[in-house]
């Protein structure tokens, strides 16, 4: 089955047990939020949300909020049962989608974590992440996908590292140290490491799967929240609220 699918699926049984798909419509709302909205002001401006790459959208289910990254903003309205007809054949609509997975199943009390850290927490979060993987990997060659400034420079600090972005702006040039590379070089980076550290964006670019080899995977971040728990897959996100 296919990953979107299979997900919706995993959904739909879900809040048909709970009964949220009943003849009263939830409507989920979702908007763009403000870089300052989502990540307050860190210590550093490095961040692709501070430089424009990206933009957070949040979705509201009776007061729950789940968020998700993506590079197409927009606004949108619609009950639970559109949001799960919807097909996901963009980047703004699997971020609707995933968005508001993440508010349902906070709603739900399923996950905790699926609001975006803010100010020093950024920095806080890298810091305790070189520790966690210490803790459970020793030092591993680490292949991290998607360029998160604080914890590529904290990571590089202590393990071998490879970096890859899709931002042609850092691809070929050092950040924080250390070469960025393109997308096509993914294949033989996952070959290398012992270890994945991916952003939960991945969800939303559909470039998930091909990361799913048989090596330990770890997706950081708030986006893949409610997808880590209806796959099993591990989140590390230390100071999401």
């Amino acid at each position: 089955m296919d990953f979107y699918n299979d997900i919706k699926e995993r959904f739909f049984n879900l809040i048909k047990e709970k009964d949220l798909m009943s003849s009263k419509v939830e409507v989920v709302s979702a908007r763009t939020l403000t870089p300052q909205e989502v990540i307050g002001k860190p210590e550093r401006d490095d961040f692709p949300l501070l430089k424009g790459k990206e933009v957070m959208l949040q979705a509201d289910f009776k007061g729950s909020l789940g968020q998700a990254f993506t590079d197409m903003p927009g606004n949108y309205s619609g009950s639970l049962r559109e949001i799960l007809t919807m097909s996901l054949g963009n980047n703004f609509k699997r971020a609707v989608f995933i968005a508001t997975l993440n508010a349902v199943l906070r709603y739900l009390n399923y996950i905790s974590k699926t609001v975006h850290c803010k100010d020093k927490e950024p920095g806080e979060c890298a810091a305790h992440l070189v520790d966690y993987i210490k803790e459970r990997f020793g030092n591993p060659r680490i292949a991290f996908i998607g360029m998160q400034p604080a914890m590529v420079e904290a990571l590089a600090a202590h393990f071998k590292i490879r970096v890859v972005d899709l931002d042609p702006d850092n691809i070929g040039r050092k950040r924080c140290g250390v070469l960025i590379e393109d997308a096509a070089h993914t294949k033989e980076i996952l070959s290398w490491a012992d270890v994945i550290l991916a952003t939960g964006t991945t969800v939303v670019n559909d470039t998930l799967t091909s990361l799913l080899i048989e090596k330990p995977i770890i997706f950081y971040g708030v986006t893949i929240a409610g997808v880590t728990y209806l796959k099993g897959y591990e989140q590390y996100c230390f100071c999401g609220h």
